[in-house]
């Protein structure tokens, strides 16, 4: 999971020459939440702002709450932002801390909720962040560059059974413990601190007939190591029930996931809230267990065919989305 924009064609002023992925759905299924006065949304993996900015464009009266972790993000949607600086709050945050940037505010409940988990144009473009296996760079993989961890450090100090697990689970690698084995051997003589070595090693350790399917091999390394530098799923598992607990009734919360583990954990989230949890035994449904949300999307929206060509970057997406229906 990463939590920006997944737009590409980035400029300097984080003007992109190309939309954010699955916009006019978005823009569609959040509209009648951020068209009530005085309405707040919160775009918790603010990126380089393209969904803010349209939402802002389509609704003089919105008021706009950005979070992201990636202090060069922030810089390049305040750029973009600019004309709308009088409706936009900013925040360096991680975005499973949303109540306590509301709470910083004085605003109590949202609108709307929008958290866009891919990784951005910036951090895969940008080759001195680490994030891919295209260029040769520094293994960092920091979405956040003021925290510690890195990925060097992951791949040079964990233990076999970690890293084991961590592509086994998080990259769904059927070669992780191949893969692991090969690292630790490697690093036993020198440490591994470039992406290229890394992506090489990764691709000897694979079976060569799986080498020639499938893309390069070394994506799925990649992906369990970003998500474990990153703590991707753990915050993605404590931002959803914050997020949804902050919003009004009639309030929206769209999630755009980029892999099957962020859709499963967003489509239980979701399911959870959505059903009514009156005992099977009882002849009426009692009030205090009725739904929380209605569920506004069939199982997870993709982009449409000619978006996934035009941005190859969003195929993979998946768009849920949901209605608060009532307060708990």
């Amino acid at each position: 999971m990463g939590d920006t924009d997944a737009e590409t064609g980035a400029g300097e002023d984080g003007r992109t020459a190309h939309v954010p992925v699955m916009l006019e759905r978005i823009a569609e299924l959040l509209r009648p939440a951020l068209e009530e006065p005085g309405a707040v949304v919160v775009d918790g993996t603010l990126g380089l702002g393209g969904h803010a900015e349209a939402l802002l464009r389509a609704h003089p009266g919105l008021r706009l709450v950005g979070i992201d972790r990636d202090t060069t993000a922030l810089d390049r949607s305040r750029a973009r932002l600019a004309p709308f600086a009088d409706r936009v709050e900013f925040a360096h945050a991680e975005y499973d801390d949303l109540p306590g940037v509301l709470d910083g505010l004085g605003v109590p409940e949202a609108q709307a909720v929008l958290l866009d988990l891919g990784v951005s144009s910036p951090q895969l473009d940008e080759a001195g962040r680490g994030f891919a296996y295209s260029y040769d760079a520094p293994l960092d993989m920091r979405m956040d560059r003021t925290q510690g961890l890195t990925a060097e450090e992951v791949v040079n100090a964990y233990p076999a059974a970690d890293l084991t697990r961590i592509l086994r689970d998080y990259g769904e690698e059927r070669f992780a413990g191949r893969i692991a084995q090969a690292i630790v051997r490697e690093r036993a003589g020198a440490p591994i601190t470039s992406t290229r070595r890394l992506a090489d090693l990764v691709r000897e350790a694979i079976p060569a007939a799986t080498r020639r399917t499938g893309g390069n091999p070394a994506k799925r390394t990649f992906q369990a190591l970003r998500i474990e530098v990153n703590g991707e799923l753990s915050i993605l598992e404590r931002a959803l029930p914050a997020a949804i607990d902050r919003l009004a009734v009639g309030g929206r919360i769209a999630v755009l996931s980029y892999h099957s583990l962020e859709d499963r954990m967003t489509k239980r989230a979701l399911a959870a809230r959505a059903k009514d949890t009156t005992p099977p035994d009882l002849p009426v449904p009692l009030p205090d267990r009725q739904p929380e949300l209605r569920l506004l999307t069939r199982g997870g929206e993709t982009p449409d065919e000619q978006e996934s060509e035009r941005n190859p970057r969003a195929a993979s997406a998946r768009l849920r989305a949901a209605e608060r229906t009532r307060r708990r």
